[in-house]
């Protein structure tokens, strides 16, 4: 006979044994990157020649994204067609920190006809950096503005980082204001891990800092030794994975491989994608 006292204590057990189990299978279940991209810059060089074959080859390291700011062949319609055709789909470009507004239009105009839907400025600052608290000021105001153009013109806005938004000033880091002084819903920020770390911050602990900010993240390693310097993913020192696995359950779903100063784009997407699409998390 089943008392009431024993049938208590088998479920509470079962439910306990449930609850483990759905732990252990979280900690099992690994995740890859569904797609993976690339910012155009890093094969500068190569595409001064014959682009369409170096779009191709590249296409074919599975890669499946793009961010770009050139516009390639006679028009944006036939590149956005070859982009197509080889399985990259075009997903932001860059627009101007300081540009007039005749300017950004023309930016947003290339866009749209891109087919992107998420315009980045690179360099949000009026100055070379070290930054001030009026340096933030400035930069945050001319970011919200931005970020309601972008709104206004269909497009998410996005700013991108360096190392310099990591350096101590009067009060605080300039990463720490500009994200606490812009609107969340119209600023979003496009990650570089590289110079997260470059910094001498965490990137893990900067993403988990600012949930749902985030757009992008521009994968980029780094070399060992003291210099710190650019490296291609999977040949550095960055551990991606848990990184990966944060932007993961923050749904950011775009991942773009870039190295600074490469001898050799080619052979960096190449090593990249190797590394990246078997990378577990």
């Amino acid at each position: 006979m089943i008392t009431r006292r024993k049938f208590i204590t088998g479920s509470t057990a079962a439910i306990v044994s449930t609850a483990f189990v759905t732990d252990i299978l979280s900690i099992l279940q690994q995740n890859r990157l569904k797609e993976l991209g690339f910012i155009s810059g890093i094969i500068g060089k190569e595409l001064k020649g014959d682009w369409r074959a170096v779009l191709k080859q590249v296409a074919s390291f599975g890669y499946t994204e793009i961010e770009t700011g050139s516009l390639l062949g006679e028009s944006a319609e036939s590149y956005l067609a070859f982009l197509n055709e080889i399985g990259l789909k075009p997903v932001a470009g860059g627009i101007n920190f300081t540009a007039t507004d005749e300017e950004l239009m023309k930016s947003f105009d290339l866009i749209r006809k891109l087919e992107m839907k998420i315009a980045v400025t690179y360099w949000p600052w009026f100055t070379g950096g070290p930054f001030s608290l009026d340096d933030c000021r400035k930069s945050a105001a001319r970011l919200n503005i931005l970020g309601e153009k972008c709104h206004e013109n269909g497009l998410i806005f996005c700013w991108h980082n360096h190392d310099k938004e990591f350096i101590h000033m009067e009060e605080g880091l300039p990463f720490d204001y500009l994200m606490a002084n812009t609107d969340s819903n119209l600023v979003k920020c496009e990650l570089d891990i590289y110079w997260v770390a470059k910094g001498g911050a965490e990137p893990l602990s900067v993403l988990k800092k600012y949930r749902g900010r985030y757009v992008i993240l521009h994968v980029k390693d780094m070399a060992r030794g003291e210099a710190r310097d650019f490296e291609c993913p999977g040949s550095g020192i960055i551990d991606f994975a848990p990184i990966f696995r944060e932007a993961y359950s923050q749904s950011i779903g775009h991942y773009m491989v870039e190295r600074d100063n490469v001898p050799d784009g080619i052979a960096c997407l190449k090593s990249a994608s190797e590394y990246l699409k078997n990378l577990e998390f």
